[in-house]
């Protein structure tokens, strides 16, 4: 936990839902409440961060977005906030809301969750990685985010998919187009939605992801040869990110990482590729699934000082 360290207000900026909580004193901030988020409205989204910090009386802010700010510039790159696009957004909170406030990516929250106080707590090296509607990540190396150009790291969804074809056992895919306007990328054919690109490809059959992943669990044969190019397709990927960093553990975030037999198929397809073979799986379900926004944005906030100057990390599991 940190010690000496002030009420600081943490918000989880969703598409459709900001949540917050207060940390005093420790990581793992108190969830309590949420609001609707305003995408359209920057006065709006002021107004409804403003609601947060009177309801927790703290004294600092820190934000976990799906989106970057270029620390050369502050400008942040906002995916799914119209209203927090281009524009220098931790200057404009702090001029707004009269108090410092500190802004991380989300899945690098994830990672800090993960590394200080979840899966990866015991290991050094933690690249924590996003399975969900997108395909992403952060790194976390002895309890710090990696450094990173332009603010961008772990993204080992953007870039292209090293074999589409999941090395000839589905020589019937191609690349597909990406919402990042790229066409090839991992997170248009490794991402829930890139399951189902592939399964109806496949198969001809439209089905959703939870569908594809319970009928893998039925043991059906269409389900079941869509998983096993998914995961070999992701895994084929994925091993050189591991065998590049070597992570103690990779926890695993966003909403295919509750499907724990989905988790068990890519440890499968992963194993063989991975040079420093482990003892235990590599993948993990996250511990901090649900709540890693929140909690990480408190640590990379106390982590910089980001109002609560001084504050030391100590206790179970510290970081130097």
């Amino acid at each position: 936990m940190f010690e000496a360290a002030p009420p600081l207000v943490c918000f989880d900026i969703g598409g459709s839902f900001i949540r917050y909580g207060r940390a005093a004193g420790t990581v793992r901030p108190t969830t309590m409440g949420r609001f609707s988020t305003p995408a359209g409205d920057f006065d709006a989204f002021v107004a409804a961060l403003r609601a947060g910090i009177a309801a927790t009386g703290a004294r600092s802010a820190a934000l976990s977005i799906a989106g970057v700010v270029d620390p050369a510039t502050g400008i942040a790159d906002v995916a799914n906030i119209a209203c927090l696009r281009k524009r220098p957004l931790a200057a404009d909170l702090e001029r707004a809301l009269g108090l410092p406030v500190h802004i991380a990516n989300d899945a690098d929250c994830f990672a800090l969750a993960e590394a200080h106080e979840g899966a990866g707590r015991h290991g050094r090296v933690v690249l924590a990685i996003i399975l969900g509607s997108g395909v992403g990540g952060g790194v976390v190396v002895d309890g710090r985010l990696l450094p990173a150009r332009a603010g961008i790291s772990g993204e080992w969804g953007h870039g292209p998919c090293l074999d589409p074809t999941a090395g000839g056992l589905a020589p019937e895919l191609d690349a597909f187009e990406c919402g990042c306007g790229r066409t090839g990328c991992l997170d248009a054919i490794g991402s829930a939605r890139g399951m189902e690109r592939i399964h109806q490809r496949l198969h001809g059959q439209k089905a959703t992801s939870r569908d594809i992943c319970d009928g893998g669990k039925a043991a059906d044969a269409r389900a079941s040869r869509t998983l096993d190019v998914w995961a070999r397709i992701v895994a084929r990927s994925l091993s050189v990110i591991v065998n590049t960093l070597g992570p103690d553990t990779v926890p695993v975030g966003g909403g295919l990482s509750g499907e724990q037999a989905l988790i068990d198929r890519l440890n499968g397809a992963l194993a063989p590729l991975v040079l420093a073979r482990p003892k235990q799986p590599l993948l993990v379900a996250g511990h901090h699934r649900r709540d890693g926004g929140l909690i990480g944005a408190a640590i990379a906030a106390r982590l910089a000082g980001g109002g609560v100057r001084g504050a030391r990390w100590s206790g179970a599991g510290a970081r130097p």
